[in-house]
C-alpha cells in the first residue's frame, strides 16, 4: 500500500531523530519529501535531510519515515578515495608517483572530490572538476571499487594509450582538486568566485567547475585556461609536447597543472569575478608570473630557498622552458623592475614578477621559518603560509589591470590588512632589492625602502 503523502513526523522530529542517530547536526540544506522503497519492499514517505559533523568529516543523507520515525536509509556522501598520482609537492614524474588514500579536504570540499552533495560518481568528475578526453563523457572510471584510480603510467609508450590516458586525467583530476582546497582555506571560496557546481549556499555562482580536457588536440607543446565571469565553468586545455619520443603529456608535470589552474584564481580574484581584469599587457604579464610563483610554492617541502625551474620534463630539459630559473642570486637570475622596458610577451614580463614574488617568499620564509602543514592548515606561522594568505590577500584589492607597482601596493596593504603590518620592512626589502622601491616608475629601477625600514 502506499502510505499518506501527508507526514505524521513533523520535520523538526525528523530531523532530531537523524541527529540522534548519527551524531551530527542538519546543515541547512533543503529538506524534501520522497518516497523510497524500504528493505521489506513496501515504500516509506521520507523525510530527506543533511547530517554532517564538522569534526570527523561525516555527511548523511537520510530518510526519515515521515510517519514512524524510522531512519529507513541513508547515503554516506564520504567515501574512501585512492589514487596513484604524483603528489603535488612533486614537480615531475621522476620524482616518483604514489598512493594517495583520501586526499581531499573536508573544510574545502565536505562532499569530497566525487560528489556534488546530490550526486555521487565513480569517474574523475565531481563538484570541483571534472577530467576527461575528447568528450566531458571520456572520463576515467574507477580501476576497482571504491574510488580506486589506480594507473600506472608507462614512459615507454605514446601517452595516447589507455592507460597513460587514464593516468593523465587522475593526475589532472587529483592536481585541480587539491588546488581548489589549498586555495579555498586561504580565501578563494564560493564568495570569492571560486569553481563549484555546487557552492552549498555559501554565495558566489555554481554550476562552474574546471573543466579539464587532457591530450587536447587543438594545441601542441603549450596548455592553456579559459575564465568567464563567475557561474560559468573555468576550462583547462592541457596538451601533448612533442620534443621527445615517447612524446610527453603536460598533464602528468604537476608545475603546468597548477600554473594554468592559478589563472583562473588571478583572473576571478582580481575585478570581482568577472574574468576581465588581467587584460592589459602587464596584467596578462603577471598573471603569468603568479601562476608560476603559485606552481612553486606548492612544490616546497622545507625552508631551503632552492632556486626553481618550471617545464623540465615535458621538453627533456633541465633548464625548463623559461629564460632563467626563479633565484634570489642575481647572477643566476638578473631580470628587475626596469627588464620591462625591452619585453612586451606576456610569459617574459610574468618571468619578472615571479622572479620577484620567489625573492618574496624567501625574506618571508627566512624571517618565519616554513610550516610543514600549510597546504591544509592556514593558521600556521610559516612564512610560506603567511605568503599564500598575501598572494591571495591582494587580489581582490588591486585595481582592474593592475601594473607592476599597484599589484606591489596591493601586497603592502594585504599585510596591513590581515597582519597588522608585520611584514611591512621585509616586503619593502624584497620589492626594492630587484628594482621595485618606493620611488619606482615607468619601468624605472629604484632600491629605495620607507625610512622607517632603513
Amino acid at each position: 500500500s502506499v502510505p499518506s503523502t501527508t507526514p505524521s513526523i513533523s520535520l523538526e522530529d525528523a530531523i532530531s531523530t537523524a541527529e540522534s542517530q548519527l551524531s551530527g547536526k542538519f546543515n541547512e540544506h533543503p529538506a524534501t519529501l520522497k518516497f523510497v522503497a524500504k528493505k521489506d519492499g513496501s515504500l516509506a514517505l521520507t523525510h530527506v535531510v543533511q547530517i554532517q559533523n564538522d569534526e570527523t568529516g561525516a555527511w548523511f543523507e537520510a530518510f526519515v519515515d515521515a510517519h514512524s520515525g524510522e531512519l529507513v536509509q541513508l547515503t554516506d556522501f564520504v567515501a574512501e578515495a585512492s589514487y596513484l598520482v604524483l603528489p603535488i609537492t612533486k614537480e615531475t614524474p621522476t620524482e616518483g608517483f604514489e598512493v594517495l588514500t583520501n586526499p581531499q579536504n573536508i573544510a574545502a570540499s565536505p562532499a569530497g572530490w566525487h560528489s556534488d552533495g546530490t550526486t555521487t560518481t565513480t569517474v574523475t568528475a565531481g563538484n570541483n572538476v571534472i577530467t576527461f578526453k575528447g568528450a566531458q563523457t571520456n572520463t576515467t572510471t574507477e580501476s576497482s571499487p571504491v574510488l580506486n584510480f589506480i594507473y600506472r603510467q608507462d614512459p615507454t609508450q605514446d601517452p595516447i594509450v589507455p592507460v597513460n590516458v587514464d593516468a593523465a586525467r587522475t593526475n589532472a583530476f587529483y592536481i585541480v582538486n587539491t588546488v581548489h582546497d589549498i586555495s579555498y582555506i586561504y580565501g578563494f571560496t564560493e564568495a570569492g568566485f571560486n569553481f563549484q557546481n555546487n557552492n552549498f549556499g555559501k554565495g558566489g555562482a555554481g554550476n562552474d567547475r574546471v573543466t579539464v580536457s587532457v591530450q587536447d588536440a587543438a594545441g601542441i607543446n603549450n596548455a592553456d585556461f579559459a575564465t568567464p565571469p563567475d557561474g560559468q565553468s573555468g576550462r583547462m586545455r592541457m596538451f601533448l609536447w612533442d620534443f621527445t619520443n615517447p612524446r610527453r603529456d603536460g598533464a602528468l608535470e604537476n608545475d603546468i597543472v597548477v600554473h594554468e589552474n592559478t589563472h583562473g584564481i588571478t583572473n576571478r580574484l582580481t575585478g570581482g569575478g568577472t574574468g576581465r581584469c588581467l587584460q592589459t599587457t602587464e596584467a596578462g604579464g603577471m598573471g603569468e608570473g603568479w601562476s608560476d610563483a603559485n606552481a612553486e610554492w606548492t612544490e616546497h617541502k622545507n625552508a631551503t630557498i632552492v632556486d626553481f625551474v618550471l617545464g623540465q620534463y615535458v621538453i627533456n630539459d633541465p633548464a625548463g622552458i623559461r629564460s632563467h630559473p626563479y633565484s634570489t642570486d642575481p647572477t643566476v637570475n638578473p631580470l628587475r623592475y626596469s627588464s620591462l622596458q625591452t619585453l612586451s610577451e606576456v610569459h617574459d614580463i610574468g618571468e619578472v614578477w615571479a622572479n620577484l614574488l620567489h625573492n618574496v617568499y624567501a625574506a618571508l620564509v627566512g624571517v618565519h621559518g616554513f610550516s610543514d602543514t600549510a597546504h591544509t592548515d592556514p593558521t600556521t606561522t610559516g612564512g610560506n603560509t603567511v605568503f599564500l594568505h598575501l598572494f591571495l590577500d591582494a587580489l581582490p584589492l588591486q585595481p582592474c589591470n593592475p601594473t607592476f607597482l599597484t599589484a606591489r601596493d596591493a601586497w603592502i596593504q594585504a599585510d596591513a590588512n590581515r597582519f597588522g603590518g608585520a611584514n611591512f620592512c621585509t616586503l619593502w626589502t624584497a620589492f626594492a632589492s630587484r628594482g621595485l622601491g618606493v620611488n619606482a616608475a615607468n619601468h624605472q629601477d629604484d632600491s629605495t625602502v620607507p625610512a622607517s625600514c632603513t
